[in-house]
């Protein structure tokens, strides 16, 4: 009792961390919470505890907040009161305080109060032998119901044996059995015999909870609501989803603790169950109760209504300083033995170690890598290496037996005595540099142990306890404090626990998850999160929820102008119907590569889905009329019927051509319904109807769904005081938290969820580091990335990622270095937070966030910023500018476009294609192809054409002053015309391939004095070679002006009348071989003829189809060069510098003729460009990247003028 006026209080004679204080409370209470308060009038207080309980006042329980803290905070004076509350509640008789740490000025003193409620409990004892029996009235009437409940608690040290059992109508069974302290759950229908092991013919088992063989009280409880169980062992409940053969379940009777009850052999353990039970209840219904008075319940063997508890004292090795220390001199060699009953996680660990006497040498049994050996060392050698528990020295020989079983013992005869020294050490030595009498080359051990046997007597360690005989250290007596750490697990996602006796380790391998608990997604939520990552068209594995339950599904990602993501079936090809009565209707299944689960997601997540069903009729008719009954009907995926068809509109139970009115009868509102004996077809969703003497058709493409609403969804914040609020953000155990920001601004709060104590915060602290900060309870834990130098208020967008579990805390941004740091050991673990989610903001005035933030992610779960913006003051909807981040994708000089979600790449002005522009385009040619680009026709030439003597000087300016030309080609022929560009005053320009693999330039202008310039050509070349082909890529360009331009032309030339005779010879051959991203100067003839060949000006002769034969250059290979007017194809320097001044002089000559004749006849025509300047049509529209001019550069400008004689 603790008030104020109370006196004295708890104060043992010693203050050390062996005291204690045990409360008798006369009766097993339900202890609900514990208070604590100084010794009165004094400076002695405890500052921290541990609390245990028991039944018995023997094998003690130490109670653990949220699993894992076991210390309570004590006083911090000798006057105030601390009050917890026990988040469960404790049923026990006794209860017993250990101080931990006292004031340091004081002793250990405390008045202590525990507050509670009597506990009603009726319990049955079972030997092993016995069982009850709970039978239903003979011959029921099977009365399904919607529920049906077990529930018990149960204690034992046994770790094997039934303790329930049901039988219901055909042959179905539930068994509750305890295996190796496990609990499994087995629902099946069929027999197992116990000696053939007949296998049923269904059988699913479920597995919960471990170390229940600890002799303390474990809650079962198994639950049936419709077609599912609830299985709960203790804390942890699991549900089972009950196979259609095991329902419904009707039960006839049910026994507790074995099967012989039943008569029958239809069990899978061969044990009854060992131990008590108490509060047995059967939809409310109490068995004990019933036994007791033996109504309707029938007991077998020998069950009593007592729980008589065995003797047993473990000791729990706890740290790395425990060691037990026994007195010696018991393993004599004539006939001695010891040994004892361990249970540990660790894989490694000193068991027992001693000397021997007269200095023979040492022994240690110890557990190497989960095998128990016996090491004995004398002089240096290991004289045997065995495995086992128990150690036996009888007449010379030593025994070592493993779990007491034959085949697992072994014997040695040591040519020297093996009799021990002074002491025995079990589990480790003691720290102190005098001592000579214990050495452990070996780890400590970590765990229990019970039932120690020093010369075959049982050693009595209360006695050891009360410091009677032996010592020890850093021991917990009369209790065994092991912990399942993986039960429940903390590994999600089906992630392999394992554990040490002070942690657990999770496997992620295989499940598509990774971090220390296997909580984030190895995989991106969507295909559009794929293609602005750079990837390009292919499977793709999905996690649509990211962290979230929802498995990932490999998935065809198509990446055009538009992401798509096609989800196959396996019932994709034409499916014909033949005529029914009605009786044997045709049934379709559908097997998708994804489940219902993932389709909905994807469904939800998707901008738009579409999925199409062609179904082809003859004589069979679909609908009736609007007002009739329909003949069919299909079923979404809402399982709702539906009567519209493909181009119709939801209830209106017709077919598109039924709204338009162009059905083939117009009496009709589907064209299946005119019930012809021709073929038709509609585009329709499908569930089959067909009559006599009719026939039909039908298949079902893939789901294809484009757009992610999620990656986009953003909201962009004017004002430091702005903030979005959401619901309170739910991650007790694991959170992570992802999205995408961009700002100017240096700092501000990204995020922020307050609870009472606890919070969570992930912001911007400096343009240079983001903090990821939160408190469970261990106060304040931060976890920082700097990004060196690289400021992140650069108006790009930056990704952020954080996790907290309960063993680390990790933060990524961008690819910047990740950290993580470690939770703390035996720490709280649980997030509560109460408050709204702010986001953008803060509740604790600090400096709220300026820029915008996209796809912002909890738990894998969206939160829809652009909703809550609407109508939030001070936040907008969506966040432009894209391209600034993303605008690196777009290849091959292509543009990055802005648009509202997202961006695209205009390829306009790359011969590449793609949503990246880095797909080439290439075409194999054969001997006869032909791919004609032709430029619109000069007007004035077509004005006059009989002015031939007037041509140079009215086409003297409408020339291309340099022609930039890129291909590559793959071939096996040689010679070979590679490219061919005429204009229509017989210039031209060739590219060649020579017999010996070298290429010829020729380029030849035809002027009014009848005169041949050759003008060389600048050629940039990178040749790549493969086991059959070479690979070329090169620009040319020319200082020679190319006046009129006609066509280009791939493959073989056409109209070969006028063609230089060694060009026609070429020409004559044909081209066989590839070519690829053709592109003269702006414009990509192979692109318009194989994309865009309907509105483009190319013309096409023989067989031609896109091809992938040039994909494996690389893409980009080299930036658009700049080249220089000069030769270099000129041997000498000379030649060239002598060409260089002919050119000159001829041009200066010309100029000075032209000047002379308009200053004699004075006359002058000013000609302006006819077409004024386009708008610009959209980015990948067919005529978009096709024009009629040579030069996208505006070869004739707005005010270029022309001079006439």
């Amino acid at each position: 009792v603790y008030n104020v006026k109370s006196a004295g209080g708890w104060a043992p004679v010693e203050s050390n961390k062996y005291q204690w204080l045990e409360v008798d409370l006369g009766e097993r209470t339900e202890i609900t919470a514990v208070a604590t308060q100084g010794r009165y009038g004094s400076s002695d207080w405890v500052s921290s505890f541990l609390l245990m309980f028991s039944d018995t006042g023997r094998n003690w329980k130490q109670y653990r907040q949220e699993d894992s803290i076991g210390a309570f905070t004590g006083n911090s004076n000798a006057d105030s009161v601390v009050q917890f509350k026990l988040q469960q509640p404790v049923f026990a008789r006794f209860l017993r305080l250990l101080p931990l740490d006292w004031n340091p000025n004081g002793r250990i003193g405390l008045r202590l109060e525990a507050y509670g409620c009597p506990y009603k409990s009726d319990v049955a004892s079972f030997d092993g032998s016995g069982c009850l029996l709970y039978k239903f009235s003979p011959n029921p009437t099977p009365i399904r119901t919607a529920k049906d409940s077990i529930s018990l608690k149960f204690k034992t040290l046994q770790n094997s044996g039934t303790l329930i059992h049901t039988e219901g109508l055909h042959d179905r069974s539930l068994t509750l059995e305890l295996h190796k302290g496990t609990l499994l759950l087995h629902l099946r229908k069929g027999t197992v015999l116990i000696t053939s092991i007949t296998v049923p013919s269904s059988h699913t088992v479920v597995s919960l909870g471990s170390l229940l063989d600890d002799l303390h009280w474990h809650h079962v409880a198994i639950e049936r609501v419709s077609g599912h169980v609830n299985f709960t062992v203790d804390k942890s409940t699991q549900q089972i989803q009950v196979p259609a053969e095991l329902s419904p379940f009707e039960i006839n009777e049910i026994s507790f603790g074995g099967v012989q009850c039943h008569g029958t052999q239809m069990v899978l353990s061969r044990r009854n169950f060992h131990g008590c039970l108490e509060n047995l209840l059967w939809n409310e219904v109490n068995v004990n109760d019933l036994a007791k008075q033996r109504q309707k319940v029938s007991i077998t063997g020998n069950v009593t209504f007592t729980c008589a508890e065995p003797v047993s004292v473990p000791v729990t090795f706890a740290g790395t300083q425990s060691y037990l220390q026994l007195p010696g001199a018991a393993l004599q060699q004539r006939d001695a033995g010891g040994g004892g009953v361990f249970r540990t996680w660790n894989r490694a660990g000193l068991l027992l170690t001693f000397d021997l006497q007269q200095q023979v040498g040492s022994l240690w049994l110890y557990l190497s890598e989960t095998r128990v050996r016996l090491q004995i060392h004398k002089a240096g050698r290991i004289l045997l290496d065995w495995h086992s528990v128990d150690l036996t020295a009888r007449r010379g020989r030593l025994t070592i037996t493993v779990d007491k079983e034959e085949s697992s013992t072994a014997h040695a005869s040591p040519s020297f005595p093996v009799v021990s020294g002074n002491n025995l050490f079990f589990g480790g030595c003691p720290d102190s540099k005098n001592n000579q009498e214990c050495r452990n080359p070996f780890n400590v051990f970590q765990g229990c142990m019970r039932h120690i046997r020093v010369d075959n007597n049982a050693v009595d360690l209360i006695k050891v306890q009360q410091m009677l005989i032996g010592n020890y250290s850093d021991l917990q007596i009369d209790m065994c404090g092991i912990i399942d750490r993986c039960s429940p697990s903390h590994c999600e996602h089906r992630g392999r626990c394992t554990q040490s006796w002070s942690t657990f380790h999770c496997n992620c391998s295989n499940t598509g998850y990774s971090g220390a608990t296997c909580h984030s997604s190895v995989y991106e939520q969507s295909c559009e999160v794929y293609k602005h990552k750079g990837n390009t068209t292919g499977l793709y594995y999905i996690d649509v929820d990211g962290s979230g339950l929802i498995k990932p599904q490999l998935i065809y990602c198509n990446m055009t102008d538009k992401t798509w993501m096609v989800i196959q079936h396996n019932n994709t090809e034409l499916t014909k119907l033949k005529a029914s009565s009605g009786i044997n209707q045709h049934l379709a299944y559908f097997n998708y590569s994804a489940d219902a689960e993932q389709l909905g997601a994807i469904i939800t997540q998707a901008e738009h889905c579409e999925q199409e069903v062609f179904y082809h009729c003859r004589k069979s008719r679909l609908l009736n009329t609007p007002d009739g009954s329909p003949f069919t009907w299909w079923v979404g995926r809402t399982d709702e019927p539906q009567t519209y068809w493909g181009g119709a509109v939801p209830g209106s139970q017709q077919c598109g051509c039924g709204l338009q009115g162009n059905c083939i009868d117009s009496d009709h509102y589907c064209n299946c319904d005119a019930d012809r004996k021709e073929w038709y077809n509609t585009i329709t969703n499908y569930d089959s109807h067909s009559r006599p003497e009719s026939e039909a058709a039908y298949r079902v493409s893939p789901l294809r769904c484009h757009g992610d609403k999620n990656f986009w969804n953003a909201a962009f914040f004017n004002k430091e005081t702005s903030y979005l609020h959401f619901p309170t953000f739910h991650g007790e155990l694991s959170a992570d938290i992802s999205f995408l920001f961009k700002t100017t601004a240096s700092s501000g709060v990204f995020l922020e969820n307050l609870g009472i104590k606890d919070f969570i915060r992930v912001e911007l602290s400096s343009p240079m580091e983001v903090v990821f900060s939160f408190d469970v309870g261990n106060g304040p834990f931060e976890v920082r990335v700097e990004t060196g130098g690289m400021a992140l208020n650069d108006d790009r967008w930056h990704r952020v990622r954080a996790e907290r579990n309960v063993k680390e805390a990790s933060l990524c941004v961008d690819s910047f270095p990740g950290t993580t740091q470690k939770a703390p050991a035996d720490g709280h673990i649980h997030l509560q937070l109460n408050s709204q989610l702010f986001v953008g903001g803060t509740a604790s005035r600090m400096k709220g966030f300026l820029g915008c933030i996209r796809s912002l992610q909890l738990n894998g779960r969206t939160l829809d910023l652009e909703e809550r913006a609407k109508i939030t003051p001070g936040v907008s909807p969506g966040c432009p500018g894209h391209c600034s981040s993303y605008g690196h994708l777009c290849q091959n000089q292509a543009r990055c476009v802005e648009r509202y979600n997202g961006f695209s790449c205009d390829c306009g002005l790359s011969a590449y294609a793609g949503p990246f522009c880095q797909r080439e385009v290439s075409a194999y040619f054969k001997p006869g192809t032909s791919v004609q680009y032709t430029f619109k026709e000069p007007y004035e030439l077509t004005r006059n054409t009989s002015t031939q003597s007037q041509s140079s000087s009215i086409y003297s300016d409408l020339t291309l002053r340099g022609e930039n030309v890129s291909f590559s080609f793959r071939t096996t022929q040689s010679p070979a015309l590679l490219l061919y560009i005429c204009s229509y005053y017989r210039e031209y320009l060739a590219v060649l391939l020579n017999r010996n693999g070298k290429k010829q330039r020729d380029f030849k202008k035809k002027i009014q004095i009848k005169k041949y310039f050759l003008a060389f050509l600048n050629i940039s070349m990178i040749r790549s070679n493969t086991p059959l082909f070479s690979i070329y890529y090169f620009n040319l360009s020319s200082d020679t002006e190319f006046n009129a331009i006609k066509s280009v032309v791939l493959g073989k030339v056409q109209e070969s009348g006028e063609l230089d005779p060694e060009i026609a010879r070429l020409n004559s051959l044909g081209f066989s071989g590839c070519l690829s991203v053709v592109q003269f100067n702006s414009i990509t003839p192979l692109k318009a003829a194989l994309l865009y060949p309907n509105t483009s000006p190319v013309i096409v002769t023989g067989p031609l189809a896109e091809s992938t034969c040039g994909s494996s250059s690389p893409a980009n290979t080299y930036p658009a060069e700049t080249t220089h007017p000069l030769s270099v194809n000129a041997i000498k320097s000379d030649s060239a510098l002598i060409g260089g001044v002919i050119a000159v002089v001829i041009f200066v000559i010309l100029s000075a003729l032209a000047v002379m004749v308009r200053f004699l006849y004075r006359r002058k025509v000013t000609f302006h460009s006819q077409e004024p300047k386009s708008i610009k049509p959209e980015a990948d529209s067919p005529e978009y990247p096709f024009h009629s001019e040579p030069t996208s550069q505006n070869v004739l400008s707005e005010n270029q003028k022309e001079y006439f004689i």
